[in-house]
């Protein structure tokens, strides 16, 4: 437990698995490119995977998430701590269920892209530890409400499209939430007549 413990503290703290300005189109890719170098290495596992918690993909032409689990199962170590991903700037038209499988994800970049749907983002509300979210620059921020409606759906958020969640932002999801949200009717069941 305690070679387990040591690992994920050094992934921590290790910089991102950078695959930035890589021109990407399928997560496969991941493979058989070859990640930007930083000014700190990432450190490997004995088994020779990387420990980090962090994955940048940015700036690339990826469109869907195909194989994004079993190719994080093959890089990282803890494929399951993973707690930051930047998919900004690439062409996701959604927001794919497969980044709900992690449950530690703290923070979530999805700005620059094409996410056409307001409830695309109800997919995110069963991450718990998600504090960090960025959507700004996809169709969706067009839509009356945005804002108000992020933060209704996914309440535990301290900063949206980099600027803080404040008090009064909470206040007016709430509010936003009561006037535009029609609760679920229950329906009767035959035996209750």
């Amino acid at each position: 437990m305690s070679m387990r413990w040591d690992c994920c503290k050094i992934s921590l703290q290790a910089p991102p698995l950078d695959y930035s300005f890589r021109g990407i189109s399928f997560i496969q890719d991941l493979l058989t490119e070859e990640p930007r170098a930083g000014l700190k290495v990432i450190r490997r596992s004995a088994g020779g995977k990387l420990l980090t918690q962090a994955v940048r993909l940015n700036n690339n032409t990826i469109n869907e998430l195909t194989d994004f689990a079993s190719t994080m199962e093959q890089l990282l170590e803890y494929p399951a701590e993973l707690s930051w991903v930047d998919l900004s700037f690439n062409d996701l038209p959604t927001i794919d269920p497969v980044l709900t499988m992690y449950p530690n994800l703290r923070a979530l970049n999805l700005h620059g892209n094409s996410i056409q749907s307001l409830c695309e983002v109800d997919k995110l509300a069963v991450l718990p530890r998600l504090r960090t979210l960025t959507l700004h620059g996809n169709p969706i921020e067009e839509e009356k409400g945005y804002r108000s409606y992020v933060l209704s759906v996914l309440p535990q958020l301290k900063s949206f499209d980099f600027s803080g969640v404040t008090k009064q932002d909470r206040s007016t999801a709430t509010f936003w939430r009561r006037m535009n949200v029609k609760p679920k009717k229950v329906k009767k069941r035959r035996d209750d007549y």
